[in-house]
């Protein structure tokens, strides 16, 4: 059976499975609650541990809204998969790769407005502009404290991990997972890009932003009105993950670009935030996990994409990286949000 059969017939299931009620969506929130301001749909496996034109499909890192309305996921193995947005079949992979034609560790996504792909790197950390069949077009700067160290203070496998287009696209922001040397543990740097006249993006404003205890930021998403979504995600040997989602206003808050160590100071303005849901707390419909989990629906959930928006409410697509690991699954959750 070919394979994009395999996978709409897959998924077809998984949405029967775990279906809106005949009541209606109101309903499906209530019922499928995991808390007052957020619900789940449903999941899907579909693709886990499948490979489409030779290429393992996994490890994804980021998604976005392709400017056609199909799905973009990148994968942190140098691949970027196109999705059917109802099926979630590949459609397309083009490999990536660095300047050298080395491979990347690539984090964060975001499809310009000209349909060019921003793509972020923590590996030394990087933003690049790729053309749709993988060429580099432009390499974004970066400030040298938010380097991997030595040339910087970024801690390895810490640094770019979520991407994102403020609305009005003329500010890109990254999201730096954890702490730079020197910093209070727990507070992560928001680096923004300002879109110059020519089009090219230039350093912006810089903020911070104090996550939940031992957790990271693996993913961030600008909503319709400025503010952002912010995925925390941690994992505990036995236990399993932690995934929390947060709303975060960085419009208030501090210029943090020409202070060399944060440590608390009274007149530095965090992002503010406030915890939306805590995906444990969602009903797990049925899934099952590989490994120790709080929650069986649970895995390494790391790349976000907001996918719909009506008067307040989102349409929210989340996806684990499974790693390429036999006791972790690719798995897609389909989340509504009221913001």
């Amino acid at each position: 059976m070919r394979l994009r059969t395999v996978l709409a017939t897959a998924a077809a299931s998984l949405a029967a499975a775990t279906c809106l009620s005949a009541a209606g969506p109101a309903n499906a929130v209530q019922s499928n609650a995991c808390s007052p301001t957020v619900s789940i749909d449903r999941f899907s496996d579909a693709l886990d541990k499948t490979t489409y034109d030779g290429t393992f499909v996994g490890n994804f890192s980021a998604l976005a809204v392709d400017r056609d309305g199909s799905l973009a996921a990148v994968s942190d193995r140098s691949a970027l998969f196109g999705l059917d947005r109802r099926t979630l079949a590949p459609q397309a992979v083009v490999p990536l790769a660095d300047d050298s034609g080395a491979a990347l560790d690539s984090e964060g996504l975001v499809i310009d407005r000209d349909g060019t792909r921003l793509i972020s790197s923590e590996t030394e950390p990087s933003v690049r502009r790729y053309s749709r069949d993988g060429r580099i077009l432009e390499r974004l700067p970066v400030p040298d404290a938010l380097k991997v160290a030595p040339a910087g203070r970024a801690v390895s496998n810490g640094t770019f991990e979520g991407l994102t287009l403020l609305p009005g696209g003329r500010t890109l922001l990254a999201s730096m997972e954890y702490a730079l040397s020197g910093d209070s543990a727990g507070i992560v740097r928001f680096q923004t890009w300002q879109r110059s006249e020519d089009g090219r993006f230039e350093l912006g404003r810089q903020y911070a932003y104090r996550t939940d205890t031992g957790l990271g930021v693996p993913e961030v998403q600008a909503t319709p009105d400025g503010r952002l979504l912010v995925l925390e995600r941690g994992f505990t040997a036995g236990v399993g993950n932690t995934v929390r989602l947060h709303l975060a206003d960085p419009r208030r808050a501090t210029d943090t670009s020409g202070i060399e160590n944060l440590t608390g100071q009274d007149d530095v303005r965090l992002i503010k935030k406030t915890l939306l849901a805590d995906i444990a707390a969602c009903p797990s419909l049925g899934a099952t996990a590989k490994q120790p989990q709080p929650n069986p629906l649970l895995d390494n959930i790391e790349g976000m994409a907001i996918t719909g928006y009506s008067k307040g409410r989102l349409k929210v697509l989340l996806v684990s990286d499974d790693n390429q690991n036999a006791v972790q699954t690719t798995r897609f959750y389909f989340l509504r949000v009221r913001i």
